[in-house]
């Protein structure tokens, strides 16, 4: 399974995080026989296409000439075992192959093993949320235009080769997009500055592009495939939501604002804001963003029936309870509230607080006394 210090050979994730993320593009060609060849192939991708029950109109999506084909045109009612479903027609998609179209495949990261493996180690790298798509396209036919992604950008040539062309201009920390239509995407070629560069992909080849960049591709001669990673961390909005949680039982948020123009008004702000302050550098707030970041990244499934996992079994003690400190304080709260507990139930519970942490807590607790083994 690829792991990120795969993804980035040969340049390390040090390198990788002082000098490129968030701040430029990066092209790593592939070395020979590097396990980044490995990660997808034409068999493994027609054995997911060929899961037809899987697809629809959302997650399978065929566009052609850097529009979007309408689903009608390639989906059709399947009669399912609960009644009818409205799913991609494999013999549509196939004549519009034919013509030429791309195909999109959404959210992939939990159909394809080796895929998900890598998507913890990226959540956990940027603090954010992954997902993975999937592109086959044609040579000489372009999937999209122009554009600019809301997040950042691992993309993996699997089979085939494509030309990406990166132009000089960055959006600045995009959150959405412009409807597409003619106008837009006339908008965007005016937008993209000049050609930086082309970069050829190749098998095994790994291209990052931060938020923003502008950027299109074309296949070259023959069919080309690839995934991308998408990692959208948390952004500075987030604090709104954790503010307004805090402040919610305080009362001073609550009173009624004062007529605008007053000196009672000035006052009753610049109290709000110092309050405010004060609160957005406490200990309280850090661990609230750190749970939120923490609940974006994503948890390895990890099922291995027939086996069944054995849980592991506390009860209260009569020791004190031991200092902790961070979003694992709160599940010690929770723990201790328990007349018995299961050590999986609570990383299943508080799946907003790093496993590990969760661990240490509760080693922490039995070495005081205030949880006893069962």
């Amino acid at each position: 399974m690829l792991s990120l210090d795969d993804l980035l050979a040969p340049i390390t994730p040090e390198v990788f995080h002082a000098d490129y993320d968030d701040r430029k593009p990066l092209h790593i060609p592939a070395a020979p026989g590097a396990a980044k060849q490995t990660l997808l192939d034409w068999d493994r991708f027609n054995a997911l296409l060929d899961q037809t029950s899987i697809w629809s109109s959302q997650s399978l999506k065929v566009l052609y000439n850097g529009q979007r084909v309408p689903p009608p045109r390639y989906c059709h009612d399947a009669a399912t075992g609960s009644g009818t479903a409205n799913r991609p027609s494999p013999a549509k998609v196939k004549v519009l192959l034919g013509q030429g179209a791309s195909l999109v495949l959404d959210e992939v990261q939990d159909l394809v093993p080796s895929i998900r493996a890598l998507t913890p180690a990226l959540g956990r790298a940027f603090a954010g949320q992954v997902s993975a798509n999937l592109y086959c396209s044609f040579g000489g036919v372009k999937a999209f235009g122009t554009h600019f992604d809301l997040h950042h950008v691992f993309a993996v040539q699997c089979e085939g080769e494509k030309v990406w062309t990166l132009y000089s201009n960055r959006a600045d920390a995009p959150t959405t997009f412009p409807i597409d239509n003619e106008e837009t995407r006339a908008w965007l070629a005016a937008q993209r500055g000049p050609v930086m560069t082309q970069v050829h992909m190749r098998p095994g080849d790994v291209l990052y592009l931060p938020r923003g960049w502008y950027h299109d591709a074309l296949a070259t001669d023959g069919a080309s495939l690839h995934v991308t990673y998408s990692i959208t961390p948390a952004d500075g909005r987030t604090v709104f939501d954790i503010l307004k949680r805090l402040t919610q039982d305080e009362a001073t948020f609550r009173h009624f604002l004062r007529p605008a123009g007053s000196e009672i008004l000035k006052a009753q702000l610049a109290d709000l804001g110092r309050r405010l302050s004060a609160l957005a550098v406490s200990d309280v707030f850090a661990d609230e963003i750190a749970m939120a970041q923490e609940r974006l990244i994503p948890r390895e499934p990890g099922y291995a029936l027939p086996h069944r996992p054995t849980l592991t079994l506390y009860g209260r003690g009569q020791g004190p309870a031991p200092a902790v400190a961070g979003p694992a304080a709160g599940a010690l709260d929770w723990a201790l509230s328990q007349p018995r507990l299961a050590l999986e139930d609570m990383i299943a519970q508080f799946d907003f607080v790093p496993e590990a942490d969760l661990r240490a807590m509760i080693d922490a607790a039995v070495r005081t006394g205030a949880l006893v083994r069962l």
